[in-house]
């Protein structure tokens, strides 16, 4: 009976594709440890994203690929850690230092669904094991108390020396909006500059503690704030919302220029509103046009990260405080979110893996 060897369980593993991340567990670099003690294999795999979904499928493959290339091989012990990878950012962790990952979610122009999308996106992460935070940076528009069900007020605290606000909590996630701060029948009046300097202080002079993620929902359009905001927040990079209309595509390609010129890469488009499904026969009305959203993320080679439909139950819920993904997670719509949650934290960690110089930002 051969010696069971690193090199024979590395190579075995080559073969088993993380469903997280898209690629074998060696290449991305998932393998931490490996022992070996006659017959018994201990094994440390590590994902770079909140896999909690993940780990039985990678755990059922890799020992099935180890029997089938090391047969004499008795107990595989899997042990399963999660370390979601950071955005190396000196801006960013300076001024978040507990913070991973920055993702802003725009849209070209409003009425695409964007912030609720952002909801969604951000609690699908955290009801998979991610550290979460939303910043409501939709000054003019702050939506985010609402479709969380919180109306309080945050509070301050003492902490190094330095008066800090606490961001309230709901649903797993920690959020920070000015909606919290301004009576919400008030039109919020600022000019680019002001807009900019409250967002720094929601970063700097917030207690976030530790996060993976932390999203941005911006204001909607290309304009002078959205640049502003763009270039204030040291961001791993973008996701787009549009919906399968011209118009909207029109400007959800802004959108992604807008971006480029200050050097913030677009990790993906979302296309919301995508069809409807009738509930009495289940066939699929494509209301607002087919492929859109597809056909242009090919153009901007960017991902598509997928199409939601559309579903009542997603507007009741951001009404009264009851997201979807938590409140109706049996829905085929909370599964699509879901999904694409974790396109978009793969995404990332493919970015960080490959990450290059700290971005240089850019007067426009």
């Amino acid at each position: 009976m051969s010696e069971i060897t690193k090199d024979a369980v590395m190579d075995a593993l080559k073969s088993v594709i993380a469903p997280n991340v898209k690629r074998d567990l060696v290449s991305a670099d998932m393998v931490k440890d490996v022992k070996i003690e006659g017959s018994n294999i201990k094994i440390l795999i590590e994902s770079t994203t909140p896999a909690s979904w993940a780990k039985e499928e990678i755990k059922t493959n890799a020992t099935e690929a180890i029997k089938k290339q090391i047969p004499n091989a008795k107990n595989i012990e899997i042990t399963f850690e999660v370390n979601v990878s950071k955005h190396v950012d000196p801006a960013k962790d300076q001024m978040l230092p507990g913070v991973k990952n920055t993702i802003a979610v725009a849209s070209g122009k409003g009425g695409v669904g964007k912030s609720t999308v952002a909801v969604n996106l951000a609690l699908s992460l955290a009801l998979d094991g991610a550290k979460v935070g939303l910043l409501d940076a939709d000054v003019y528009g702050p939506s985010i108390p609402m479709m969380l069900g919180i109306n309080e007020q945050p509070l301050v605290k003492q902490i190094d020396g330095k008066q800090k606000i606490l961001p309230l909590e709901n649903y797993g996630i920690k959020l920070m909006s000015i909606g919290f701060l301004v009576d919400e029948k008030t039109p919020v009046i600022w000019r680019g500059a002001m807009a900019s300097g409250a967002l720094k202080q929601f970063m700097s002079d917030v207690e976030w503690g530790e996060l993976d993620y932390l999203f941005y929902d911006l204001p909607p359009g290309t304009g002078d704030i959205q640049l502003t905001l763009a270039q204030t927040i040291p961001l791993t990079g973008a996701v787009i919302v549009t919906s399968p209309q011209d118009v909207s595509l029109i400007d959800a390609r802004k959108g992604l220029k807008m971006f480029e010129k200050v050097n913030v890469p677009t990790l993906g488009l979302i296309e919301n509103f995508s069809y409807f499904v009738a509930p009495d026969t289940g066939h699929k009305y494509y209301i607002f046009g087919q492929g859109g959203g597809e056909k242009l993320a090919k153009e901007l080679n960017t991902a598509f990260l997928g199409g939601i439909p559309i579903n009542p139950q997603i507007v009741e819920g951001g009404d009264h405080g009851k997201p979807l993904v938590t409140e109706f997670p049996d829905t085929e719509e909370a599964k699509i979110y879901r999904d694409i949650a974790r396109k978009l934290a793969a995404e990332i960690s493919a970015r960080n893996s490959n990450q290059q110089s700290p971005k240089i930002e850019i007067s426009l």
